[in-house]
């Protein structure tokens, strides 16, 4: 069959209809016969007519993809591929209706894909620019996955862009067809007005308001004082006599119990008196007794020492006495040793006050290391305690005088502690101008020093944990309770708010901290 040079130049290419009608009308003879039997096999094959003419799948597309024969190593170069056909260049003949299994290796991105199919010759028109043969194939046998993957390839090339492997893995369509718009179109309903987010508007512009109207009062109407500290009354433990310290193990918050032992201190001087006390007593009741075995004896001379004493300085001798002069010295050594006696008691009084007890219930505030053996004057200091009983612990602060005749006996006050979310209720217990004359742990002395301030005592309604004395706090007097008390809650919730925001932030830049540094670890480990 003899075609048009042009119709065997490009191939089997049929893109568009006006180019099959000109090519109808050129070469009707072949051109009718082709359409004639694609369309006969078309209405044979079941499996070839599932899909719409209107999708376009059965117009050729123009491409470059190779054609591999099972039965031999002969490899063909493709011209066109549509769902029912292909042709391709071929260096041999092939007869009509010669069938042959062949493989399509068609281009698909970074991507081979195989398309086996069982594939009829239609034609084999020899080619006029050179050697080989034009060769038309339909397709009479091919699976379903493999029809679907050659359907979507065809459909990606008509779309206008080139297949992607990626995209059918995806289950995505090149060329999903439009729907239609309704005849009629109805006008778009106006959304409804967001009275919610309105709501929220109004709700957080009122809070604003609202905290800082209460942050101006507490700041600006509220009566602060310059400083403030949890206290406690104050025992302070001094030296009863020069010496060494004795050791102990007492550090600043240890609780101790009335009448526990806290230390001692050793004198030297006092225990080397008691022993020379024990030793004359001793003396003058040996002294004693060999007087008295003189005289049981009825001797008419007795031999006498001197002195009563050991430490007066004497050299001791001995001289001969008689019996009623040996009685008399006799009742001389007894007074002796009476007063001997009671210097001895004296000494142990002394030696005992060295031992220091607790004097009551007390929390440790400070102690004086004993370690190597430290030296002591008489009244040093030892250690401070602080009085932890129902109702020692309260709240001093030191307000200026300009404000000081603002506060009364029994006005209420409002206490908060540190990283505390509920302020405390407090009462003014008194108001003092002589500050030194009330001793409370707690409060530094340089702050005591300005001359302007006044002492107010404040005692709170909730007791006071013992071991914030000596914490720094906020107080507030009030001088309206009900505006008072709101101003002090809402600040309160604000600020525990904002310490929670601080605690989060600070626990995932922890966690986040902790997670790099792992992290960097198993790199190095690597």
């Amino acid at each position: 069959m003899k075609n048009d040079p042009s119709n065997a130049g490009n191939g089997r290419h049929e893109s568009t209809p006006g180019e099959d009608q000109k090519r109808m009308s050129s070469n009707a003879s072949s051109s009718a016969d082709s359409v004639h039997q694609e369309n006969e096999h078309m209405r044979q094959d079941n499996r070839l007519q599932h899909e719409k003419r209107d999708e376009r799948g059965y117009i050729r597309v123009p491409t470059l993809f190779r054609v591999t024969l099972a039965d031999s190593d002969t490899e063909l170069s493709g011209h066109d591929v549509s769902l029912g056909g292909f042709s391709a260049q071929s260096e041999r003949t092939f007869e009509p209706g010669e069938r042959v299994s062949v493989s399509l290796i068609l281009a698909a991105g970074t991507f081979d894909v195989i398309v086996p199919a069982q594939a009829e010759c239609l034609e084999a028109v020899a080619r006029e620019s050179g050697s080989g043969y034009d060769v038309r194939f339909k397709f009479i046998e091919m699976d379903p996955q493999h029809r679907e993957s050659l359907r979507q390839i065809i459909r990606s090339w008509l779309s206008g862009r080139s297949p992607d492997i990626e995209g059918q893995i995806a289950g995505e369509d090149s060329q999903t067809p439009r729907k239609r718009k309704a005849a009629g179109t109805t006008p778009a309903r106006r959304p409804p007005k967001p009275v919610a987010r309105y709501v929220l508007l109004f709700l957080a512009i009122g809070l604003l308001v609202l905290v800082g109207a209460a942050t101006a009062y507490r700041n600006y109407i509220l009566i602060e004082p310059s400083f403030a500290a949890v206290t406690a009354p104050r025992i302070d433990i001094r030296a009863p006599s020069a010496g060494v310290l004795g050791e102990h193990d007492f550090t600043a918050g240890d609780r101790v119990e009335r009448d526990q032992l806290l230390t001692n201190v050793i004198n030297r001087d006092l225990e080397s008196d008691l022993i020379l006390a024990e030793a004359a007593i001793n003396y003058n009741d040996q002294l004693i007794d060999n007087l008295r075995g003189y005289l049981e004896e009825n001797n008419q001379e007795i031999s006498l020492a001197n002195s009563a004493r050991l430490d007066s300085g004497d050299t001791t001798t001995f001289e001969t006495v008689s019996p009623a002069i040996a009685e008399a010295r006799i009742e001389q050594f007894e007074e002796v040793r009476d007063f001997e006696n009671s210097r001895i008691a004296a000494l142990r009084g002394l030696q005992a006050s060295n031992e220091i007890y607790s004097p009551c219930n007390c929390i440790v505030a400070w102690a004086l290391s004993s370690a190597a053996g430290v030296y002591i004057d008489e009244s040093e200091p030892i250690m401070t305690l602080i009085r932890t009983d129902e109702g020692d612990v309260m709240v001093e602060a030191l307000v200026h005088m300009d404000d000081i005749s603002r506060i009364q006996a029994n006005q209420q006050a409002y206490v908060t502690l540190p990283n505390a979310t509920q302020p405390i209720r407090a009462q003014v217990r008194n108001v003092a101008l002589d500050i030194e004359s009330q001793p409370r742990a707690g409060f530094p002395s340089w702050v005591r020093q300005q001359q302007n301030m006044a002492s107010v005592l404040l005692f709170p309604e909730e007791p006071l944990p013992p071991e914030s004395v000596g914490q720094p706090i906020d107080v507030r007097f009030s001088e309206t309770q009900l505006l008072s008390l709101a101003s002090e809650k809402i600040w309160q919730g604000v600020n525990s708010i904002i310490q929670s925001s601080h605690h989060l932030y600070d626990t995932t830049r922890d966690g986040i901290n902790r997670y790099r540094s792992g992290t960097d670890d198993t790199n190095d480990e690597g």
